[in-house]
């Protein structure tokens, strides 16, 4: 489902800034997101949603700023990394969440 510039996933993963990504990169972004979702819902209390967004940032939009956020029981748990590759950048953002969630 396409509303606007954000991609909603399973009703629950919403993903913001995704849309000019070409196809085989998006079943990439997808998977990752997939996985990370299952595992953080294992470790939340209450997985409620998780929005991730992507903005290009510096000369020639080279660099990647992925933003996450998840909703747990009503309490947010936010992380933001910005670099050069696109796949490492969201796989540490999302990493960082569910690090905070084990605490």
């Amino acid at each position: 489902m396409i509303e606007s510039d954000n991609i909603v996933l399973g009703g629950s993963i919403e993903l913001v800034g995704f849309k000019e990504l070409d196809g085989g990169s998006m079943v990439i972004l997808k998977k990752m997101v997939g996985n990370h979702v299952r595992k953080m819902s294992d470790t939340a209390e209450s997985f409620e949603k998780l929005t991730v967004t992507m903005k290009k940032v510096g000369p020639g939009s080279r660099k990647f700023e992925i933003q996450a956020k998840m909703i747990d029981k009503g309490r947010p748990v936010t992380s933001e990394v910005t670099d050069f590759n696109l796949f490492f950048t969201l796989d540490k953002a999302l990493t960082q969440i569910q690090n905070q969630l084990a605490k």
